[in-house]
């Protein structure tokens, strides 16, 4: 999961980040609105930890301008604002969840699970496709029963096509779904090298190739 943080506070925004990292998601953080604005129309993200208390802009203003202006993914406000007229407020004008500081990592993300499993349309905890089997809060993936070990990158790029199964995936969106911007320029053949060794460690037939567009979740029946 690739997760925008808004958060002026230098402290627990760098916490938030380092937490969400630390747990295998792709996490950029912004101290303001504006310059989270522009980011939202740069990458593919998946949720959106929003404080309100920002500078040169109430989080409330960014809430409504994005979704006045379409954005649809979740956002979950995270905010010292304890009064029950304010989270009313924020979740009628579009938020998804309604968090109060302070708020330990492991619900944060499991927040964010939840929210991203709604989005998806999985109403289950556990993703299924066939016999793969994938929890987002252990991380473990089992093919046919038996546990899959993978790491970080190879979840990312599994759970981005389990998120879109029946979409066809471009390379470039994938990379932008593993790779926030707070890191080392990737490998230009590092998404391949992933595909390669999810294709060994479950099954050949697990992705698909779809030559001159990219990548889709497979069936796996190839053996």
């Amino acid at each position: 999961m690739r997760v925008l943080i808004v958060e002026d506070d230098v402290l627990l925004g760098d916490a938030l980040a380092a937490g969400l990292r630390q747990l295998g998601h792709a996490v950029d953080w912004f101290g303001n609105g504006s310059d989270a604005d522009m980011a939202l129309s740069g990458a593919p993200f998946d949720a959106v930890v929003l404080d309100l208390g920002l500078p040169a802009g109430d989080g409330m203003v960014w809430l409504e301008h994005w979704r006045g202006r379409g954005v649809k993914l979740p956002i979950l406000i995270l905010t010292a604002r304890d009064g029950i007229e304010q989270r009313i407020a924020g979740l009628d004008a579009g938020a998804d969840d309604y968090l109060v500081k302070p708020i330990t990592i492991d619900e944060l993300a499991a927040r964010l699970r939840a929210l991203f499993r709604r989005a998806a349309g999985q109403a289950q905890a556990v993703w299924q496709q066939g016999d793969l089997e994938y929890d987002p809060a252990s991380k473990v993936v089992r093919w046919k029963g038996k546990q899959v070990d993978l790491t970080g990158r190879e979840l990312a790029v599994l759970e981005a096509l389990l998120n879109q199964s029946q979409r066809v995936l471009s390379k470039a969106h994938l990379r932008e779904k593993l790779y926030d911007w707070s890191g080392a320029e990737p490998e230009s053949n590092s998404l391949e090298v992933h595909i390669h060794h999810l294709r060994r460690k479950i099954d050949p037939g697990i992705i698909r190739t779809v030559r001159g567009v990219g990548y889709a979740l497979g069936s796996g029946e190839s053996s």
